[in-house]
């Protein structure tokens, strides 16, 4: 699987896509898309816990107050699956390779995996 799950309106999202070869890859816009109950799954196969897709700069997670808050991986999978904005984002998966978040560390990685 080629894909890429980002949100069209996140400037960081638009700027790595910008910067990576994505073509034959699919790009999927979580707002207008959301990922899958099954895609999540998949992801979670790929991290240590949901808690490790969870967006902490989401404005619902700031507005519910949510980092005050003991969650169990059942919580953060439903948050993942209630709402678009919880999903760290950009998320690349290319077979099974996946690199999940915008930071420096990821994106080198993924340039390297991509051969850029």
């Amino acid at each position: 699987m080629k894909k890429v799950l980002y949100l069209s309106t996140c400037n960081t999202c638009k700027r790595i896509i910008s910067e990576v070869d994505t073509k034959g890859f699919t790009l999927q816009d979580t707002k207008k898309e959301p990922a899958s109950k099954e895609e999540i799954e998949f992801l979670r196969q790929h991290v240590n816990s949901y808690e490790d897709l969870i967006n902490r700069r989401a404005q619902l997670w700031q507005k519910r107050g949510l980092k005050n808050q003991d969650l169990s991986e059942e919580d953060y999978k439903a948050l993942l699956l209630e709402h678009y904005s919880f999903i760290k984002r950009p998320i690349v998966l290319d077979g099974d390779e996946v690199f999940i978040g915008n930071s420096k560390k990821v994106v080198n990685a993924l340039k390297s995996h991509l051969g850029e």
